[in-house]
Protein backbone atom coordinates (compact mmCIF):
# COMPACT_ATOMS: atom_id res chain seq x y z
CA UNK A 1 0.00 0.00 0.00
CA UNK A 2 1.33 3.42 -0.94
CA UNK A 3 2.35 5.26 2.24
CA UNK A 4 1.50 8.71 0.91
CA UNK A 5 -1.97 7.53 -0.14
CA UNK A 6 -3.01 6.10 3.21
CA UNK A 7 -1.58 8.95 5.28
CA UNK A 8 -3.29 11.56 3.11
CA UNK A 9 -6.67 9.81 3.15
CA UNK A 10 -6.93 9.65 6.94
CA UNK A 11 -7.64 12.54 9.26
CA UNK A 12 -5.22 13.15 12.12
CA UNK A 13 -5.94 14.89 15.39
CA UNK A 14 -4.82 14.92 19.01
CA UNK A 15 -7.55 14.48 21.60
CA UNK A 16 -7.40 15.25 25.30
CA UNK A 17 -8.31 12.04 27.13
CA UNK A 18 -7.70 10.89 30.70
CA UNK A 19 -5.28 13.74 31.37
CA UNK A 20 -3.02 13.21 28.32
CA UNK A 21 -3.05 14.01 24.61
CA UNK A 22 -3.70 11.03 22.35
CA UNK A 23 -3.06 11.12 18.63
CA UNK A 24 -5.59 9.33 16.44
CA UNK A 25 -5.87 8.52 12.76
CA UNK A 26 -9.44 8.22 11.52
CA UNK A 27 -11.38 7.68 8.33
CA UNK A 28 -15.00 7.07 7.39
CA UNK A 29 -18.43 7.76 8.84
CA UNK A 30 -20.73 5.46 10.75
CA UNK A 31 -20.42 3.30 13.88
CA UNK A 32 -17.02 3.55 15.52
CA UNK A 33 -14.48 0.73 15.25
CA UNK A 34 -11.56 1.37 17.59
CA UNK A 35 -8.31 -0.25 16.41
CA UNK A 36 -5.63 -0.86 19.07
CA UNK A 37 -2.06 -1.62 18.01
CA UNK A 38 0.60 -3.68 19.76
CA UNK A 39 4.36 -3.67 20.33
CA UNK A 40 6.29 -2.33 18.50
CA UNK A 41 3.67 -0.60 16.38
CA UNK A 42 1.70 2.63 16.00
CA UNK A 43 -1.63 3.53 14.40
CA UNK A 44 -0.12 2.82 10.98
CA UNK A 45 -0.22 -0.94 11.57
CA UNK A 46 -3.98 -0.68 10.89
CA UNK A 47 -3.55 1.12 7.54
CA UNK A 48 -5.29 -1.70 5.62
CA UNK A 49 -8.21 -2.05 8.04
CA UNK A 50 -8.78 1.72 8.32
CA UNK A 51 -9.36 2.00 4.59
CA UNK A 52 -11.41 -1.21 4.39
CA UNK A 53 -13.73 -0.35 7.27
CA UNK A 54 -14.24 3.22 6.07
CA UNK A 55 -15.25 1.95 2.61
CA UNK A 56 -17.77 -0.36 4.27
CA UNK A 57 -19.59 2.30 6.26
CA UNK A 58 -17.67 2.54 9.54
CA UNK A 59 -15.76 5.23 11.37
CA UNK A 60 -12.34 3.61 11.84
CA UNK A 61 -10.25 5.17 14.61
CA UNK A 62 -6.69 4.01 15.27
CA UNK A 63 -4.94 5.78 18.16
CA UNK A 64 -1.29 5.83 18.99
CA UNK A 65 -1.59 4.28 22.45
CA UNK A 66 -0.07 6.24 25.34
CA UNK A 67 3.71 6.05 25.14
CA UNK A 68 3.70 5.58 21.36
CA UNK A 69 4.03 7.74 18.27
CA UNK A 70 2.50 11.19 18.53
CA UNK A 71 0.62 10.52 21.78
CA UNK A 72 1.92 11.65 25.16
CA UNK A 73 4.38 9.37 26.88
CA UNK A 74 4.26 9.58 30.69
CA UNK A 75 7.64 8.79 32.26
CA UNK A 76 6.56 6.47 35.08
CA UNK A 77 5.64 2.85 34.36
CA UNK A 78 2.95 3.26 37.02
CA UNK A 79 1.08 5.41 34.48
CA UNK A 80 0.60 2.43 32.14
CA UNK A 81 -1.76 0.28 34.19
CA UNK A 82 -4.92 -1.36 32.90
CA UNK A 83 -6.94 1.43 34.53
CA UNK A 84 -4.97 4.13 32.71
CA UNK A 85 -5.27 2.33 29.37
CA UNK A 86 -8.99 1.67 29.70
CA UNK A 87 -9.47 5.26 30.85
CA UNK A 88 -7.78 6.50 27.69
CA UNK A 89 -10.24 4.56 25.53
CA UNK A 90 -13.27 5.67 27.52
CA UNK A 91 -12.12 9.26 27.05
CA UNK A 92 -11.87 8.76 23.29
CA UNK A 93 -15.36 7.28 23.09
CA UNK A 94 -16.73 10.11 25.22
CA UNK A 95 -15.06 12.66 22.94
CA UNK A 96 -16.99 11.26 19.97
CA UNK A 97 -20.19 10.88 21.96
CA UNK A 98 -20.21 7.13 21.36
CA UNK A 99 -21.79 5.08 24.12
CA UNK A 100 -20.64 1.70 22.74
CA UNK A 101 -18.14 0.78 20.05
CA UNK A 102 -16.62 -2.18 18.28
CA UNK A 103 -13.08 -2.86 19.49
CA UNK A 104 -10.24 -4.59 17.64
CA UNK A 105 -6.82 -5.18 19.16
CA UNK A 106 -3.57 -6.94 18.27
CA UNK A 107 -0.83 -7.99 20.71
CA UNK A 108 -0.87 -5.43 23.57
CA UNK A 109 -3.90 -3.87 21.88
CA UNK A 110 -5.69 -7.21 22.32
CA UNK A 111 -4.75 -7.27 26.01
CA UNK A 112 -6.14 -3.75 26.40
CA UNK A 113 -9.30 -4.82 24.59
CA UNK A 114 -9.72 -7.64 27.10
CA UNK A 115 -9.23 -5.13 29.93
CA UNK A 116 -11.89 -2.86 28.45
CA UNK A 117 -14.29 -5.78 27.96
CA UNK A 118 -13.70 -6.88 31.55
CA UNK A 119 -13.88 -3.49 33.27
CA UNK A 120 -16.37 -1.62 31.06
CA UNK A 121 -18.45 -4.12 29.07
CA UNK A 122 -21.18 -1.49 28.89
CA UNK A 123 -19.02 0.41 26.35
CA UNK A 124 -18.23 -2.56 24.06
CA UNK A 125 -20.51 -3.77 21.25
CA UNK A 126 -18.11 -6.54 20.33
CA UNK A 127 -14.41 -7.28 20.50
CA UNK A 128 -11.98 -8.88 18.03
CA UNK A 129 -8.69 -9.99 19.58
CA UNK A 130 -5.72 -10.81 17.36
CA UNK A 131 -3.08 -13.19 18.66
CA UNK A 132 -3.69 -12.85 22.40
CA UNK A 133 -6.46 -14.74 24.24
CA UNK A 134 -7.98 -13.76 27.57
CA UNK A 135 -6.05 -15.14 30.54
CA UNK A 136 -7.62 -15.45 33.98
CA UNK A 137 -5.85 -13.81 36.90
CA UNK A 138 -3.81 -16.26 38.94
CA UNK A 139 -4.57 -16.11 42.63
CA UNK A 140 -0.97 -16.95 43.56
CA UNK A 141 1.50 -15.98 40.81
CA UNK A 142 2.14 -12.56 39.35
CA UNK A 143 2.56 -12.43 35.54
CA UNK A 144 6.35 -12.14 35.63
CA UNK A 145 6.54 -15.13 37.96
CA UNK A 146 4.32 -17.15 35.63
CA UNK A 147 6.39 -16.30 32.55
CA UNK A 148 9.65 -17.01 34.38
CA UNK A 149 8.29 -20.35 35.56
CA UNK A 150 7.37 -21.31 31.99
CA UNK A 151 10.31 -19.89 30.02
CA UNK A 152 13.08 -18.73 32.37
CA UNK A 153 14.63 -15.29 32.89
CA UNK A 154 15.58 -14.41 29.32
CA UNK A 155 12.24 -13.67 27.65
CA UNK A 156 11.56 -10.26 26.18
CA UNK A 157 9.07 -9.69 29.01
CA UNK A 158 11.77 -10.23 31.63
CA UNK A 159 14.41 -8.24 29.79
CA UNK A 160 12.10 -5.25 29.39
CA UNK A 161 11.50 -4.94 33.16
CA UNK A 162 14.50 -2.96 34.41
CA UNK A 163 14.51 0.68 33.23
CA UNK A 164 17.44 1.34 30.93
CA UNK A 165 18.39 -2.23 30.04
CA UNK A 166 16.25 -2.66 26.94
CA UNK A 167 16.72 0.99 25.99
CA UNK A 168 20.50 0.49 25.88
CA UNK A 169 20.32 -2.75 23.91
CA UNK A 170 17.88 -1.32 21.36
CA UNK A 171 20.06 1.78 20.95
CA UNK A 172 22.79 -0.36 19.38
CA UNK A 173 20.60 -0.65 16.28
CA UNK A 174 18.90 1.81 13.98
CA UNK A 175 15.12 1.78 14.35
CA UNK A 176 14.55 0.24 10.92
CA UNK A 177 16.59 -2.79 11.95
CA UNK A 178 14.62 -3.05 15.20
CA UNK A 179 11.37 -3.00 13.24
CA UNK A 180 12.61 -5.76 10.94
CA UNK A 181 13.67 -7.90 13.89
CA UNK A 182 10.31 -7.70 15.67
CA UNK A 183 7.60 -7.02 13.07
CA UNK A 184 8.97 -9.55 10.57
CA UNK A 185 9.78 -12.25 13.09
CA UNK A 186 8.87 -15.75 12.05
CA UNK A 187 10.18 -17.25 15.29
CA UNK A 188 7.98 -20.29 15.96
CA UNK A 189 8.08 -20.25 19.78
CA UNK A 190 7.85 -17.76 22.63
CA UNK A 191 10.94 -15.57 22.27
CA UNK A 192 13.65 -16.60 24.72
CA UNK A 193 17.26 -15.48 24.27
CA UNK A 194 20.23 -17.62 25.28
CA UNK A 195 21.41 -16.75 28.78
CA UNK A 196 23.50 -13.58 28.76
CA UNK A 197 22.22 -12.38 25.38
CA UNK A 198 19.75 -9.56 24.79
CA UNK A 199 16.55 -10.32 22.87
CA UNK A 200 17.24 -7.64 20.26
CA UNK A 201 20.68 -9.19 19.62
CA UNK A 202 19.22 -12.69 19.47
CA UNK A 203 16.46 -11.99 16.95
CA UNK A 204 17.76 -12.25 13.37
CA UNK A 205 17.41 -9.41 10.90
CA UNK A 206 15.60 -10.85 7.85
CA UNK A 207 17.62 -10.40 4.68
CA UNK A 208 14.47 -10.47 2.53
CA UNK A 209 11.38 -8.37 3.23
CA UNK A 210 8.16 -10.39 2.78
CA UNK A 211 5.64 -9.38 0.15
CA UNK A 212 3.04 -8.18 2.68
CA UNK A 213 5.09 -5.13 3.72
CA UNK A 214 7.55 -2.74 2.08
CA UNK A 215 10.76 -1.12 3.25
CA UNK A 216 8.98 2.23 2.98
CA UNK A 217 6.22 1.06 5.31
CA UNK A 218 8.75 -0.29 7.82
CA UNK A 219 10.54 3.05 7.67
CA UNK A 220 7.30 4.82 8.61
CA UNK A 221 7.31 2.87 11.89
CA UNK A 222 11.03 3.39 12.35
CA UNK A 223 10.83 7.16 11.91
CA UNK A 224 8.20 7.42 14.65
CA UNK A 225 10.22 5.32 17.09
CA UNK A 226 13.29 7.38 16.25
CA UNK A 227 11.33 10.40 17.51
CA UNK A 228 9.63 8.80 20.51
CA UNK A 229 12.09 6.17 21.70
CA UNK A 230 10.93 2.86 23.19
CA UNK A 231 10.54 3.64 26.90
CA UNK A 232 6.79 4.23 26.66
CA UNK A 233 6.37 0.88 24.91
CA UNK A 234 8.52 -0.92 27.51
CA UNK A 235 6.45 0.61 30.32
CA UNK A 236 3.52 -1.66 29.40
CA UNK A 237 5.66 -4.64 30.38
CA UNK A 238 6.92 -2.87 33.51
CA UNK A 239 3.33 -2.38 34.73
CA UNK A 240 2.28 -6.03 34.29
CA UNK A 241 2.71 -7.04 37.92
CA UNK A 242 0.99 -3.85 39.09
CA UNK A 243 -1.96 -4.77 36.85
CA UNK A 244 -2.14 -8.10 38.65
CA UNK A 245 -2.59 -6.27 41.94
CA UNK A 246 -5.19 -3.87 40.53
CA UNK A 247 -7.27 -6.65 38.95
CA UNK A 248 -7.73 -8.61 42.18
CA UNK A 249 -11.41 -7.52 42.54
CA UNK A 250 -12.17 -9.06 39.11
CA UNK A 251 -10.57 -12.44 39.76
CA UNK A 252 -12.81 -15.16 38.40
CA UNK A 253 -14.85 -12.76 36.26
CA UNK A 254 -15.95 -13.75 32.78
CA UNK A 255 -15.83 -11.79 29.54
CA UNK A 256 -19.47 -11.35 28.62
CA UNK A 257 -19.23 -9.26 25.44
CA UNK A 258 -19.39 -10.97 22.01
CA UNK A 259 -15.84 -11.83 21.01
CA UNK A 260 -13.83 -13.24 18.13
CA UNK A 261 -10.23 -14.43 18.58
CA UNK A 262 -8.13 -14.61 15.42
CA UNK A 263 -4.76 -16.33 15.71
CA UNK A 264 -2.03 -17.10 13.20
CA UNK A 265 -1.11 -20.77 13.30
CA UNK A 266 2.59 -19.82 13.31
CA UNK A 267 2.26 -17.09 15.96
CA UNK A 268 5.18 -17.43 18.41
CA UNK A 269 2.76 -17.05 21.31
CA UNK A 270 0.32 -19.72 20.13
CA UNK A 271 2.36 -22.90 20.00
CA UNK A 272 4.19 -22.25 23.28
CA UNK A 273 3.28 -22.74 26.91
CA UNK A 274 0.12 -24.71 26.20
CA UNK A 275 -1.64 -21.72 24.62
CA UNK A 276 -3.16 -23.68 21.71
CA UNK A 277 -4.54 -26.31 24.09
CA UNK A 278 -5.92 -23.56 26.33
CA UNK A 279 -7.63 -21.72 23.45
CA UNK A 280 -9.13 -24.92 22.05
CA UNK A 281 -10.10 -26.29 25.49
CA UNK A 282 -13.03 -25.83 27.80
CA UNK A 283 -11.47 -23.38 30.29
CA UNK A 284 -11.13 -20.57 27.73
CA UNK A 285 -14.69 -21.13 26.50
CA UNK A 286 -15.96 -21.01 30.09
CA UNK A 287 -14.20 -17.70 30.73
CA UNK A 288 -15.27 -16.18 27.39
CA UNK A 289 -18.58 -17.94 26.73
CA UNK A 290 -19.55 -15.84 23.72
CA UNK A 291 -16.38 -16.38 21.67
CA UNK A 292 -15.59 -17.56 18.17
CA UNK A 293 -12.04 -18.80 17.54
CA UNK A 294 -10.53 -18.51 14.06
CA UNK A 295 -7.08 -19.94 13.30
CA UNK A 296 -5.55 -18.83 10.00
CA UNK A 297 -2.24 -19.23 8.20
CA UNK A 298 0.15 -16.61 9.49
CA UNK A 299 2.37 -15.23 12.22
CA UNK A 300 1.97 -12.68 15.02
CA UNK A 301 1.16 -9.42 13.23
CA UNK A 302 -1.60 -11.12 11.31
CA UNK A 303 -3.53 -7.93 10.46
CA UNK A 304 -0.59 -6.77 8.36
CA UNK A 305 0.53 -10.15 7.00
CA UNK A 306 -2.99 -11.33 6.07
CA UNK A 307 -4.61 -7.92 5.77
CA UNK A 308 -7.48 -8.77 3.43
CA UNK A 309 -8.43 -11.97 5.25
CA UNK A 310 -8.33 -10.34 8.68
CA UNK A 311 -10.27 -7.30 7.46
CA UNK A 312 -12.97 -9.60 6.13
CA UNK A 313 -13.08 -11.52 9.42
CA UNK A 314 -13.50 -8.26 11.36
CA UNK A 315 -16.25 -6.98 9.08
CA UNK A 316 -18.18 -10.27 9.09
CA UNK A 317 -18.11 -10.28 12.90
CA UNK A 318 -19.37 -6.69 13.04
CA UNK A 319 -22.09 -7.36 10.48
CA UNK A 320 -23.28 -10.40 12.38
CA UNK A 321 -23.60 -8.40 15.60
CA UNK A 322 -25.35 -5.56 13.79
CA UNK A 323 -27.99 -7.98 12.51
CA UNK A 324 -28.62 -9.60 15.91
Amino acid sequence: MDQTCITSEVNHQRIRSNGIWIHIAEQGKGPIVLLLHGFPEIWYSWRHQIKYLAKNGYHAIAPDLRGYGDSDSPISANSYTCHHLVGDLIGLLDHFGEKKAFIVGCDWGATIGWYLSLLRPDRVKGFVALGVPYYPRSSTLKPLQTITKLYGDDTHVSQFQNPGRAERSFARYDCLTVMKKFVLTSWPHFIVAPHGMEIVDFLPTPSVIPSWITEQELMFFADKFQESGFTGAFNYYRAMDLNWELLAPWEGSKITVPTKLIVGDKDFGFESGGVRDYVEGELFKSLVPNVEVVIIDGHHFIHQERAQQVSHQILSFIHKLSLD
